[in-house]
């Protein structure tokens, strides 16, 4: 480092609004567990001695010195000082000043909200990927100082996390070789996070499993003492490792603080060999509905991490967290090129299948276990059901539905199938955005008279992967607010006594579907009487074709989309008492009330739909007309 270089002033640069609030919810917020500090830190310095180990795939010479990758730990409890070093990557001073002042990451508006909200906030930092702030829930300063893998000069970043940091250069003498050492002031109240056994603890309790070595030692003295060999715990035999140590490993690589709810762990032989361990967590990620859909699982190549955003999983599998260890995949390939290579293609699917089978299996064995697993991640897995039409009898055989008659419960589709009524052919659902909205669709009515289930699909993709499902088992999946219903076949329980005892005579209804209709012109596609109806006097249903009523308001909102696909058919129900009136009132010579009640009939089948009148005005005009005459 130049004479020139070394006299330029500390550059002094305000944090990103985001990190000014993050910082000030750390310094003031009492969380239960401040010890999380030190597992991110020392989950940062590990995530950079692995990057330079894959860089150096390419670049050998950044470790020619031939040192070994290792994280310090440094103690001084006189001093109020906690040290954490690694001898990874490095940044430059554009990286300190990226890295540290400003979050890049979609989740921190996310995080700020939850994390305002939680009792218990340090289960929320790993997974928004701003651990290194929670060094300030301990600290009153914090000094950073690094040189880049294979660069000549070294920066210094320092800040007492009150809105603003400074960033200057560093003399070689006072700097890591390369990496980074970190530098934590502690306050008063947190100085027992410079006590040996309390680092012993933090680090064997959640760092016992970082695939580099961590070492401690004394101010002043050499780092000697080895708390953890950086042993992968994916390497050893199963039978050797205790649940305590899967989970805190899962800590490690989720971020998350709650106890998987399933561990996959095996090795694959062959053609491909391949290590596994793999977790799906008991709670949501918090960036579970990110649009960018990506994954957490590392990639490793025989124990040398290669990158954690290469699409191993598909999509519908981003929860699951893990690494994967290949002892095939060419560690000089770009992670572009890696992502499309025939060797990850056949670990991808031989890990998927493994993944769906110990899914049966759980929901089979374990259906408890099955059911937390499916209350956090099924909309999600349902994905697959849309967009991984190969697996989607693997994927059916898992999922769980709320039903009609399910209660607070859920049914499979192979119990559904099982209990099809006499002379019913197809599985039934309709869409709704909730259970209570789905099951107070007035569509559902003849169904429930002749107890007919009926799936409740109300997460956003069932709209999407049951249009495209062929069907279960021989059985196609039927929408009942589209179409004919053809319940007719289906009987009716034998104590009910059949509604065509008082229903008016069939030349009666028709002249009222025709008066309807005339009235209505082309609001709608046809009117016709209903078989589905059983207490409501009308509903719309979409036609044979194309899409039911949920989906089309679905393309309706896209801007692409436009709306206005089909018309509606409106169905009135033949055995109500105000068909019955309308029937009677045909022959008044006056039909201005009749024209009334069929615009209102509309009106009133829009609004159980979930929409508004089609012209709320007129709707209002003939509603106030009617009540004066009804109540003259």
């Amino acid at each position: 480092m130049t004479a020139e270089t070394m006299e330029k002033p500390a550059e002094q640069h305000a944090f990103q609004a985001e990190v000014a609030r993050l910082l000030h919810l750390m310094v003031h917020s009492v969380y239960s567990n401040r010890d999380i500090f030190l597992r991110e830190l020392v989950s940062n310095a590990a995530d950079a001695c692995e990057k330079l180990r894959w860089q150096a795939v390419s670049e050998p010479a950044l470790l020619a010195d031939g040192a070994a990758l290792e994280i310090t730990i440094e103690a001084d409890p006189g001093g109020r000082r906690l040290t954490v070093s690694d001898n990874g990557i490095g940044m430059s001073r554009e990286e300190l000043i990226d890295n540290l002042g400003t979050i890049a990451r979609s989740g921190t508006r996310a995080f700020l909200e939850a994390a305002g909200a939680a009792k218990d906030g340090s289960r929320l930092i790993g997974q928004f990927g701003v651990g290194f702030y929670s060094a300030f829930m301990v600290a009153e300063t914090v000094e950073v100082a690094s040189r880049k893998a294979g660069a000549e000069e070294a920066w210094s970043w320092t800040s007492d996390g009150q809105g603003s940091f400074s960033v200057a250069p560093l003399a070689l003498e006072d700097a890591p070789a390369r990496g980074t050492r970190v530098v934590l002031h502690l306050a008063e109240e947190s100085k027992d996070y410079a006590e040996e056994a309390t680092i012993e603890r933090i680090v064997r309790a959640y760092s016992a499993h970082v695939p580099v070595p961590i070492r401690f030692g004394k101010a002043g003295e050499p780092a000697s003492r080895e708390l953890t060999d950086g042993s992968a715990l994916w390497t050893r035999p199963k039978s050797e490792i205790k649940k305590e140590e899967y989970a805190e490993f899962y800590g490690n690589v989720s971020g998350q603080w709650d106890e998987p709810a399933l561990t996959l762990h095996y090795r694959a032989e062959g053609r491909t060999e391949y290590s596994v361990l793999l977790f799906v967590p008991s709670m949501k990620p918090f960036d579970l509905f990110d649009p960018a859909r990506k994954g957490r699982v590392k990639l490793y190549v025989r124990r040398i991490f290669i990158s954690d955003e290469v699409e191993v999983l598909p999509a519908w599998a981003r929860f699951v967290r893990g690494v994967i260890d290949s002892e095939d995949l060419p560690l000089n390939i770009s992670r572009e090129m890696l992502q499309s290579n025939p060797l990850l293609e056949a670990i991808r699917k031989g890990v998927v299948g493994r993944i769906l089978s110990e899914f049966a299996r759980t929901a089979e064995k374990e259906p408890e276990t099955w059911t937390t697993v499916w209350e956090a991640f099924g909309p999600v897995i349902k994905e697959g059901l849309y967009e991984d039409p190969e697996r989607r009898d693997e994927i059916f055989k898992v999922a769980r539905f709320r039903t009609t008659t399910s209660g607070d419960g859920w049914r499979s589709l192979a119990d559904y199938v099982k209990d099809l009524k006499e002379n019913q052919t197809r599985i039934f659902y309709v869409l709704a955005d909730s259970p209570e909205r789905a099951a107070a669709s007035p569509h559902l009515e003849g169904f429930r008279a002749r107890g007919v289930e009926v799936l409740l699909l109300t997460d956003p993709v069932d709209a999407f992967w049951v249009r495209t499902a062929l069907g279960y088992e021989g059985k196609p999946f039927q929408s009942i607010t589209q179409g004919a219903a053809d319940l007719d076949a289906i009987p009716l329980p034998a104590d009910d006594k059949s509604p065509e005892e008082d229903a008016p005579r069939d030349a009666a209804i028709a002249t009222v579907v025709a008066f309807v209709k005339e009235t209505l012109g082309d609001k709608v596609g046809d009117v016709r009487k209903s078989t589905r109806l059983a207490e409501s006097p009308a509903c719309l249903v979409a036609p044979d074709f194309g899409p039911d009523r949920a989906f089309e308001k679905i393309l309706a909102r896209s801007q692409a989309a436009g709306g206005g696909f089909s018309k509606p058919v409106l169905e009135i129900n033949p055995n109500h008492a105000l068909v019955a009136a309308m029937a009677r009132h045909l022959a008044d010579a006056d039909k201005s009330l009749m024209r009334d009640a069929a615009v209102l009939l509309h009106g009133q089948a829009r609004i159980l739909d979930g929409d508004t009148p089609d012209d709320p005005a007129d709707f209002g005009r003939r509603l106030v007309r009617v009540m004066e005459r009804l109540l003259a």
